[in-house]
């Protein structure tokens, strides 16, 4: 049956926005911080609820950012070390050792991100098959030639200049079985053991440009969903709001330059492509079928799969529109 209770589900996330001194130490800057984790299932065969870590380490994440915050706010310049900007691997660090002192028993995924909107910069820490990936309208009469493939998109053919950027790297043992972030009551010291630490995460940056869309997933929507789907579903999404129309990149450009950022109909409209992309998941997690990115990834490794990959499946969308009317930096 299909549940939108969050609660109900093995996969959390969070949303947050905290301020911190930028790099000058002086002026406070607004950032933006966003997770996903996906619980491990196969706990319920201890009696343990898949849910209780995920849920847990995201609300720490939450917990961890507020407090810091207001300890930044009273403390202001005077005490630089407490009002630095929080890394996403800190921050599931910092997260994870709450997690661990109230004993929570259970593992989980976890992708944390942070958006930095006055250097473009998305920063990222990522431990399993939970991901991110970018899209971005480049100009594929302009753009470099490792952007192009004439054999597969020839510029007759080609229908969009929306393309996939940047898909973060999967953290995998092997098929199916994703490193992750657990407690079992006692340490493992075990070096071939799927629990890893965040200092373990997959990190790194991606430069964000103004248009770009992000998607952050667990991989419910990645098992069910091919990229290039994800990336049409996205296109139609820009289109049926008028954020890429008939004119192209370069009539959006020209409404850039006007001051038309269209922000208010960003923020109104960008979570139903989140919600869009949940839908498909599951619609295509049902169907028999079709050959999923799960499917096709099983066949590789020798397991005969047919169909999508059931699973729970959450999405954080987010559309890079630059500022508004207001002087705001929304996404």
């Amino acid at each position: 049956d299909l549940s939108m209770d969050p609660e109900l589900s093995e996969d959390a996330h969070f949303v947050k926005e905290a301020e911190f001194l930028d790099e000058s130490g002086k002026d406070m800057q607004k950032l933006l911080y966003m997770g996903v984790a996906d619980g491990v299932g196969s706990w319920r065969e201890y009696g343990v609820d898949p849910r209780d870590f995920s849920h847990k380490l995201m609300a720490e994440c939450e917990t961890v950012l507020d407090e810091a915050a207001m300890q930044c706010s009273i403390l202001g310049s005077k005490d630089g070390n407490h009002c630095r900007m929080i890394s996403p691997a800190e921050l599931l660090g910092k997260s994870y050792e709450r997690v661990k002192a109230e004993n929570i028993i259970g593992s989980s995924t976890a992708c944390v991100a942070l958006f930095d909107s006055i250097r473009h910069q998305l920063h990222f820490s990522n431990i399993g098959d939970s991901g991110i990936i970018v899209l971005r309208h480049i100009d594929s009469d302009v753009s470099g030639a490792l952007r192009r493939d004439k054999s597969k998109d020839p510029q007759t053919e080609k229908k969009s200049d929306l393309r996939i950027a940047f898909v973060s790297q999967q953290q995998l043992k092997s098929f199916n079985h994703p490193y992750q972030m657990g407690w079992t009551g006692e340490e493992i010291v075990d070096k071939n053991s799927s629990f890893k630490l965040a200092n373990d995460s997959c990190t790194s940056s991606v430069h964000i440009l103004r248009g770009d869309i992000i998607i952050m997933a667990t991989d419910g929507l990645f098992d069910n969903v091919d990229i290039d789907d994800i990336a049409s579903i996205a296109l139609r999404w820009e289109e049926e709001n008028r954020f890429i129309d008939g004119g192209g990149i370069d009539a959006r450009n020209k409404r850039w330059a006007d001051g038309e950022s269209l922000s208010d109909l960003s923020g109104q409209t960008i979570p139903k492509l989140a919600e869009i992309l949940c839908q498909k998941a599951r619609e295509n997690s049902l169907d028999n079928s079709i050959d999923s990115p799960f499917a096709l990834l099983a066949k590789e490794n020798d397991i005969m799969w047919s169909g999508g990959m059931p699973d729970d499946c959450t999405v954080i969308a987010m559309h890079v529109v630059g500022e508004g009317a207001d002087g705001l930096r929304p996404l």
